[in-house]
């Protein structure tokens, strides 16, 4: 219950819509049950004798008991013979018309208080399903990219799509139709009983009997829906797998293995679905029968009681379709505790998402910083993913304002890991990171990677315009600022051939785009944020000579006047920097220029040997 609880504070913000569909739905309650009312005049007109029922026979009738002179029942005597005075016609035929215009224009007003429930209703349906999926996307963003590196991405992308609809059944849909139900029932059970509560005594012997096996398959539909939605996640996460890695599924003819694979999940969701309808799909015909058996009992019941004159034949019929009026909402509500069920299970895998909270976030009182002017100093900085081995290992070393360290050693030296830490992405495990002799911690989130401009290895570019690319985040940027920055990383000319120009749609992952032209247009998105601190992962080595050296032409633009932190893979690009940090093991082994590692011999030397084949 209180994850149920917890779904339905959703709709707090919604009550404006919620409270005037709420009060339609008792209106269209209240309307359903005067229309089953009509039951009773309806079978005094059908079996009266012409001239029986006419406004003279009225007139001439004297006695005191208005009940039964009425047409109508549960409305106040003055109402009655109001009633009486508009429906009954001078002829038979005429109160006949009479009658039904008015059963029509009941009909007419009920279904407008259907529509207007309906239509505010889903108002506050698929906003709840917006409001959901934007705090989860949202919530997304402020974890740590340590979560991510231990999910699947189809499993995160189901999250958000497939469990947020199903909570809709529980949420939105399911509360409303509960409450639409709910209210109904009451009209119905009222009506019941004034007409007849030997009778309803009878029926309601079996509701318990129906309470407890909709309640029991309401359990078994839970635990069965948790699995559906993992295997749903899996079949997600096999589909974006396998489409974001489609050019190596090809280059290795792995067409039929990857088919197999998402057919083999397909199945095992195809089987946890059936068997998810199978068991839904009991309750329904269940309760179905209960209630017929119920029907069967009552109708033996009541003729007993209507051939010894102690029921009124008007009574019994409006206890008849007020009973049969009644299992449609109750069947309904017995499935929609299915629907309730799948939701609440979509629900609690929504919510460990969310409340998984960010191991990074601001501290109290974080300060804004809008420049470096002094240096970025590691101090004695260890780390560990896992809180056992270390990464990094009392790593200390300053950088200056305005100069250009570069980072080299062996692969798993902890270079990129060391990157990571600057801007945040972790935390140290021990020792501090100071931009101008301040804790990072103590400097605001947004604040700091603002300073901070990355380019990665692996060009990240998303499937959008190359404006909206270069210029990222930015809605309002001018015309100017997007050339400079494109023009200074040598992608302005290759742009300008493009059919679009500027606003040409350069696909998922800029795939329309070759490697040469996604760097420079990286490089493009960094000069356009014009960041004073640069972390730049050298990726070079994969492009011909002629996009190698507009790309380094971009890189030296880029570099210039900022302060620079480089991991190396080709050594040659860095022989000018003013400091080498050499890693090995996750700690530091030299520092030093070019010049003063190649005199001094170690680990540097013999890296640069090796590439170079001295």
């Amino acid at each position: 219950m209180k994850d149920y609880f917890r779904l339905l504070a959703h709709l707090k913000p919604h009550l404006r819509y919620l409270i005037p569909a709420m009060i339609f739905m008792v209106l269209f309650a209240a309307m359903s049950g005067f229309s089953i009312t009509m039951i009773v005049p309806f079978t005094k007109i059908l079996f009266s004798q012409p001239g029986e029922i006419s406004q003279q026979a009225f007139e001439k009738e004297e006695k005191p008991d208005q009940e039964k002179e009425s047409l109508v029942v549960l409305l106040p005597e003055t109402l009655k013979r109001k009633f009486n005075q508009v429906i009954v016609g001078k002829t038979y035929l005429e109160t006949l018309g009479r009658f039904c215009i008015l059963v029509f224009l009941i009909f007419l007003v009920k279904n407008l208080f259907w529509y207007a429930q309906s239509f505010l209703i889903v108002r506050v349906e698929h906003g709840v399903i917006m409001d959901l999926r934007n705090k989860l996307y949202s919530h997304f963003h402020l974890l740590p990219l340590e979560y991510f590196h231990g999910q699947r991405t189809g499993v995160l992308i189901s999250r958000i799509t497939n469990d947020i609809t199903l909570v809709k059944g529980a949420v939105a849909n399911g509360f409303a139709q509960a409450l639409r139900q709910g209210f109904l029932v009451l009209v119905y059970l009222f009506l019941v009983f004034w007409a007849s509560w030997k009778l309803a005594f009878i029926a309601l012997l079996l509701f318990p009997f129906a309470i407890l096996i909709i309640g029991k398959f309401g359990q078994k539909v839970k635990k069965s829906s948790v699995i559906t939605q993992e295997k749903m996640g899996a079949m997600t996460s096999v589909l974006q797998e396998t489409i974001s890695g489609i050019r190596v599924v090809k280059a290795f003819v792995m067409e039929r293995f990857e088919v197999k694979k998402f057919t083999d999940t397909t199945k095992d969701y195809y089987k946890t679905m059936v068997k998810l309808t199978r068991i839904g799909s009991l309750a329904p015909p269940l309760t179905e029968i209960l209630g017929v058996f119920a029907a069967v009992l009552l109708l033996w019941f009541t003729g007993r009681e209507i051939l010894t004159g102690t029921l009124d034949p008007g009574r019994f019929f409006l206890f008849l379709f007020a009973m049969l009026s009644l299992m449609q909402p109750i069947r309904t509500i017995s499935h929609l505790n299915i629907d309730i069920q799948q939701g609440l299970a979509a629900g609690k895998r929504i919510f460990e998402v969310l409340d998984t909270q960010p191991k990074i976030k601001n501290y109290p009182d974080a300060i804004k910083k809008e420049s470096l002017e002094k240096a970025v100093t590691f101090e004695e900085v260890s780390f560990s993913y896992d809180g056992n081995k270390e990464v990094l290992s009392d790593i200390s070393f300053e950088v200056n304002a305005g100069e250009v360290v570069a980072l080299v050693g062996p692969s798993g030296a902890g270079k990129s890991t060391l990157m990571d830490l600057l801007p945040r992405f972790y935390d140290p495990t021990r020792g501090e990171i100071k931009v101008d002799g301040i804790d990072l911690k103590k400097i605001d989130l947004n604040s700091l990677r603002n300073l901070m401009g990355i380019v990665t290895q692996e060009t990240i570019l998303f499937n959008d315009t190359v404006w909206n690319n270069v210029a990222y985040g930015y809605e309002q940027a001018s015309e100017d600022r997007v050339y400079d920055a494109a023009r200074a990383a040598n992608a302005h000319d290759f742009i300008r051939a493009m059919p679009q120009e500027y606003q040409t749609v350069i696909g998922d992952r800029g795939v329309k785009l070759s490697g040469g032209e996604k760097q420079r247009l990286a490089i493009a998105r960094a000069l356009f944020k014009n960041p004073p601190i640069l972390i730049f992962d050298e990726a070079t080595s994969s492009l011909d000579s002629e996009s190698e050296a507009l790309v380094q032409e971009a890189i030296d633009r880029l570099m210039k006047g900022r302060t620079v932190f480089v991991i190396a893979h080709r050594l040659s690009t860095i022989q000018n920097v003013d400091k080498i940090v050499v890693l090995n093991h996750g700690r530091i082994v030299q520092i030093g220029d070019h010049e003063s590692l190649m005199k001094e011999g170690g680990l540097y030397k013999r890296l640069y040997q090796m590439q170079f084949k001295l």
